[in-house]
């Protein structure tokens, strides 16, 4: 490949277009979490304010996600990654739609628990297109590229979701949703017809007889990477932090910092564009510096100090500030974690690392927003369950202390 003369505005389409699709991915996630507080929302799935109930909408997506992201990821290895993107988008608007008509909560859970399953994939699928069209001194600019979905999602995702339900209904806010869908899916077909993709298990010179076998035997070799394995299990606290911090923040600056559904989506938006700033300084540091390890150790260790002193804020300024100063972290942090990972690990498996990393993270941090719910019923405090997430992000710090030196 020669990749390396490439570097003009063109070549770095691809990765927009991952990006966009994180972000209408991010969009689905969390627009939910803006109805939480809503209470109209609340009578229609008939759950009064059960905030256990509510955790679990968002709970049992992404178990759902984590397990199709662990056990289906493996399919954009097989086939055609492009394919794989256009499906998976394509039934994520279908669902959104659907849950627009939806009136009871099992129906609601059911359709969140489908969602999950169809989303995936998506951060390998993006994590394997990645690998194949940048070289390893891009990786981490094209790979914080789509992860900057994360934060744009957010920034965006929050607000809009407000503007739409104080302006219509809850209902509308999945509508909204469902038709971004299908103009991600243009861009789709049509920002990525020229780019050039091969299935993962045939770039290392296998051949086009390759099987389910033999990437079994790759993904064995895969499974014995102890580097590997304590990664995964530190991005279960970093996926815990985004997770913990996505379900509650509507709630918890609407019911428990005062503020009210206007100021809530213009000072919602503030720390993701902290962590989206903290996204793009920390992937030129990274490509610059090298040290991937000590940099994403030290992000997730400063957002969880910053996460507690939020909680010790009492002015709604300061606890802006202070999750503005932890998001800002996490995202310096995050941007290099896919390129640590393509250092731990090899290209054969491309998406299935990324659907292991991506998956077990997002399947033991699953339990977040339902805790952080439990926490608030049974202490009437939501500064009890934000300091949870703290505690999770300090300690989880520690567990890439043994990559610090080679990474």
């Amino acid at each position: 490949m020669d990749n390396d003369a490439k570097t003009g505005i063109k070549h770095w389409i691809p990765a927009t277009i991952l990006m966009i699709c994180v972000v209408l991915a991010f969009f689905d996630k969390i627009s939910i979490a803006v109805l939480f507080s809503d209470a109209t929302f609340q009578h229609a799935m008939g759950i009064a304010q059960d905030k256990a109930k509510l955790g679990w909408l968002m709970t049992s997506f992404l178990l759902a996600y984590g397990f199709s992201s662990m056990f289906l990821s493996f399919l954009g290895d097989i086939f055609s990654p492009k394919k794989m993107l256009f499906w998976s988008v394509t039934s994520w608007g279908i669902l959104m739609i659907l849950m627009g008509f939806t009136t009871d909560y099992s129906t609601m859970l059911t359709l969140r628990v489908l969602l999950g399953l169809a989303e995936g994939p998506l951060f390998a699928l993006a994590y394997t297109i990645v690998k194949q069209t940048y070289t390893d001194r891009q990786q981490a600019r094209a790979s914080t590229m789509f992860l900057l979905g994360t934060p744009i999602g957010a920034f965006l995702g929050f607000p809009i979701t407000a503007f739409v339900l104080a302006h219509y209904d809850w209902h509308s806010t999945f509508f909204v949703m469902g038709a971004m869908t299908f103009v991600v899916l243009a861009l789709i077909v049509y920002g990525l017809k020229d780019l050039q993709l091969k299935r993962t298990v045939d770039l290392e010179g296998v051949g086009k007889r390759v099987n389910f076998k033999t990437h079994l035997k790759n993904t064995q070799r895969l499974i014995s990477n102890g580097a590997f394995w304590l990664l995964c299990i530190f991005n279960i606290a970093l996926m815990t932090y985004l997770w913990g911090l996505n379900s509650w923040v509507p709630s918890y600056l609407i019911q428990d910092k005062g503020f009210n559904l206007k100021e809530f989506g213009i000072y919602s938006s503030l720390p993701f564009i902290a962590m989206l700033l903290g996204e793009v300084f920390g992937a030129f540091i990274s490509d610059r510096w090298g040290r991937r390890a000590i940099q994403v150790s030290a992000g997730l260790l400063v957002a969880g100090i910053f996460m507690y002193l939020m909680v010790l804020a009492h002015d709604p300024m300061l606890v802006i500030v202070a999750m503005s100063l932890s998001a800002m972290a996490w995202g310096f942090g995050v941007a290099a974690v896919f390129a640590l990972l393509a250092r731990i690990t090899t290209a054969d498996v491309g998406a299935t690392a990324g659907g292991i990393f991506n998956g077990l993270g997002n399947f033991a941090s699953a339990a977040a927003p339902v805790v952080i719910g439990a926490i608030v019923m049974q202490t009437g405090s939501f500064n009890i369950g934000i300091s949870f997430l703290a505690a999770v992000a300090v300690i989880g710090a520690f567990f890439l202390a043994p990559l610090l030196q080679r990474y």
